[in-house]
């Protein structure tokens, strides 16, 4: 098995990426996926400030309805230190729960990266990663059979994937060096400011 994950600026590119690996007949199972939910996009009932409440110590709090199919009915909310709620499904979100509610104070970072690492991507990929997610993207991985690798990953690219070499260099000439757990999570209108930097403008 092989693992290919891509990072979306929008929530909308990663679910139609969601959908098209599936559509590609990767099982749900296999698929995974985690997105920011400083917006509120995704809401649960009461517990929708408990989220927020309880970013700093990786609770996972309850599920939403997602989408309509596969992996994305399955989300649930959960939060990450440093990046604050998100929604997520999936084995690597479920892999980075664990992690998180085992994790010792100062350890929690392990959650998420320790996941992505796990599964053989790169920490120095994970950490872009991880920051992207806390700056308003969706990740979304994908556990394939090696003779699937190249299309799961040109499905990925096709869904208007963020390449993580370009923008760790956009990250790193603000200064940044990699991921931290105990960093302030992005509120919406730093998101709406962060997704406006990487925006496609038309010709």
């Amino acid at each position: 098995m092989k693992t290919v994950t891509g990072l979306f600026d929008t929530y909308t590119d990663a679910s139609s990426a969601v959908s098209a690996l599936e559509a590609r007949g990767i099982p749900s199972d296999d698929i995974s996926i985690v997105s920011n939910n400083a917006d509120n996009r995704h809401k649960h009932g009461d517990n929708d400030s408990a989220a927020a409440e309880g970013a700093g110590t990786g609770a996972g709090i309850g599920a939403v309805v997602g989408g309509a199919g596969g992996l994305l009915t399955g989300l649930g909310i959960m939060a990450i230190p440093g990046v604050g709620p998100v929604v997520a499904a999936g084995w690597l979100a479920a892999t980075a729960a664990g992690a998180l509610a085992g994790a010792v104070a100062g350890g929690a970072a392990g959650g998420l990266i320790g996941a992505l690492t796990d599964s053989g991507v790169s920490e120095e990929d994970a950490h872009v990663y991880a920051e992207g997610v806390r700056r308003g993207g969706t990740l979304v991985t994908a556990r394939v059979e090696d003779n699937q690798e190249a299309e799961a990953q040109a499905i990925l690219k096709q869904s208007n994937w963020v390449d993580p070499t370009v923008r760790r260099q956009a990250y790193s000439e603000q200064g940044w060096t990699k991921f931290d757990h105990s960093a302030e999570p992005y509120g919406p209108a730093e998101i709406e400011k962060e997704r406006d930097r990487y925006r496609v403008r038309p010709l």
